[in-house]
Formats: C-alpha cells, structure tokens, sequence
C-alpha cells in the first residue's frame, strides 16, 4: 500500500502555475485535513473540498486547526499558508517554491548587494506603479516623498468618487475596531495583499527578506510587491466596500478584493512584474526545471552527485620504466566532464538524496 510518506514528490512541471491560480482561500472555524491531494475543512454544517493545487494562498482564520497531512499536501503543490488573526491580521507566513530554479533569487541578492543596483531597482518600482512620472535621478528620499504625495491624492480621488467621507489613514495595530469603515476596509486590503505578494514571491523562489524600497524587516520584499498594486487595485476595492456600508467590512472586502484579483489575473501580472525587475534585459525567465550543479572555477558549473577528488592533478614521481605521466589541468578535466555529464541522471540523483 503506498503511504503518503512514500508518495512521490511533485515535479514542478506538474503544478499549476502561479498566475493560473486562485489568489487565496479564507478558512476560519473549521478543521483543515486532506483527502487524497485535496485539501478538506469540515465544520458544523459539512466538509467541503478544495483542490490543493490551485490555491495560492491559504489564510486561516481564528478557530481553524489544521493537520499535519494537509500540511504536506499543501508544501508539496507550493501553496503559501498564512495564519491571520481576528479581521485578518496576519501574523505568520511561510511557503515553498514552485520553481526549483535559483535564477531569480540570485538575480535578486546580486541587484540588493550593490547599492546602485538597488537604487535603480527602487525607481523601477516606482516606475511600475506611476508609469506616467519618471524617477531617473531621484534619491530615496525622493522616491519616498514623491509616493507619500500619490498614495494621498489616491485616497482623495476614491473618497470623491465613492461619496465616502475619509478623515486620513489612521490604523492602531492589534486594534482593528478603533478605525472608521474606510480606514477597516484598507487594513483588510492590505493584508490580503501581503498574502497575494507572499504567494508570488514564495512561488517565484524569491527572498522574501531582500527588499529594495522595505527593509530591516523578513518580508521587506514582500512588502515592496504589495505595494506595487495599493493605488490601482487594493484601494479603490476598499473605498467601494465601505460605500456599501459599515457591516463586515473585513469579510466584504475579502471577497471583493479575491475577485478583483481573479477577474485581472493579478497573480499573472505579478509574476511578470517580479521576473522584468529581477532578471537582466534579454533574459528569459526560468523553467523551474530541477537542475543541479556546483559552482567551478570562472563561473563554470559541474555535474552534482559525483566525487571530484580523483580528478585533481597528479603530483606524483612515475615509477621505474613507466612512462611519463603527462598532467591534465583540473579545470580541463572539469569542462570534459560538463560536455559528456548526463545532466537528467545526476540532478535527479542529487535531489532524491541517492547522492550526498
């Protein structure tokens, strides 16, 4: 009988992309377990399946227990899971990658180590969120400056045409109540989003941790994702939830916003958005493919799963009437080894732990 220990791990040619996803799933007073590769949450009035391979983000809600099994499930197709409290604080995210490439995660530390590269990608930002201003030139506290004034005349044109009083941004944290309807409606936006952005980053393999406008903080890049769609998609949802009046501000908008997302396949236009600000011009994104190697000499890469110690150079004295040895460079037996290795059987060693 095959167990679910024993079960094959999923290929990630075998996922459903990110962006063909649903954006999240809200669960809270039930109990989350899995039956077969679908996830179930039971709770007074049923079960009810979801199929785990097409969630982005799970959020659970207060009261909701989840199992170990569902866990598993839910780590093998990619699917982020965030707990979130009361309103839907979050307050714990983690995720796994749906793409077992490192291409962007290294394209991402490499532009964050350099303080002008990560300058250039913070204007980039910006640029993706105010196509129509240019932000060549400008210094951090200027790109600062110059979003404070949009996110403001922002609220101030969704207020004007939502007919919905707004007074300022005013948020207490760990005190979702002492907001007024708009002020709820944003928090409630914001932190779906977080999830969303939480969802492309963990799937894209990214650093959650490496951000380039956010800092000092284990999700600063996710923050700065989130961000990228405040003003034309979490906002304007927010100011139309809380114009249909005060009453579950917070499950409203939730919804409001996971139909927003499905119906702009935003998860879609996120992945794009991360891989042209990340990856060099002209460079196509990764195939996700389970491909591993180690690092030589010059950038070169080698095979995995295999010993290289007998493949240095040779020092020793030839013995008596043998023939004289001739040494072969290490590097030019290493790029013999690259052009004849069989890539497939290695990586695949290498992965399933065959070889350490």
């Amino acid at each position: 009988m095959t167990t679910i220990g024993r079960r094959p791990a999923t290929g990630p040619r075998q996922l459903t992309r990110v962006g063909e996803r649903l954006s999240f799933v809200y669960l809270e007073r039930c109990v989350v377990h899995r039956d077969a590769n679908a996830l179930t949450a039971e709770d007074a009035e049923g079960v009810r399946h979801i199929p785990s391979a097409t969630i982005g983000a799970l959020l659970l809600g207060p009261g909701t227990r989840i199992t170990h099994q569902a866990m598993a499930v839910l780590g093998d197709c990619g699917a982020v899971v965030v707990w979130v409290g009361e309103n839907g604080v979050r307050f714990y995210a983690g995720g796994r990658a749906l793409s077992r490439s490192s291409a962007l995660v290294e394209a991402q530390a490499v532009a964050w180590a350099n303080q002008r590269t990560r300058l250039d990608v913070a204007r980039a930002m910006y640029r993706l969120r105010f196509p129509d201003e240019d932000p060549a030139g400008c210094t951090r506290r200027q790109l600062l400056g110059r979003e404070g004034d949009r996110v403001k005349r922002c609220y101030a044109e969704q207020a004007a045409r939502t007919g919905v009083p707004w007074r300022g941004r005013r948020f207490t944290p760990g005190d979702f109540a002492s907001g007024d309807a708009p002020n709820q409606a944003v928090t409630a936006a914001a932190q779906c989003m977080y999830g969303i952005a939480q969802t492309v980053v963990a799937a894209l393999g990214c650093s959650p941790g490496l951000g380039f406008v956010h800092s000092g903080h284990e999700l600063s890049f996710v923050l700065d994702v989130a961000d990228f769609y405040k003003t034309d998609v979490g906002i304007p949802v927010a100011f139309d939830v809380a114009a249909e009046g005060p009453d579950d501000i917070g499950p409203r908008t939730r919804r409001a916003l996971r139909d927003r997302v499905n119906s702009t396949h935003l998860l879609d236009r996120c992945v794009r958005d991360i891989q042209r600000l990340l990856l060099p011009t002209g460079t196509e994104p990764p195939d996700g493919g389970d491909r591993v190697t180690l690092l030589s000499d010059g950038g070169a890469e080698v095979s995995a799963g295999r010993n290289y110690a007998d493949r240095e150079v040779s020092h020793e004295a030839p013995s008596a009437g043998d023939a004289p040895k001739q040494d072969v460079p290490a590097q030019d037996v290493l790029a013999r080894d690259v052009a004849t290795r069989d890539v497939a059987a290695q990586d695949g060693l290498a992965r399933d732990g065959v070889v350490w």
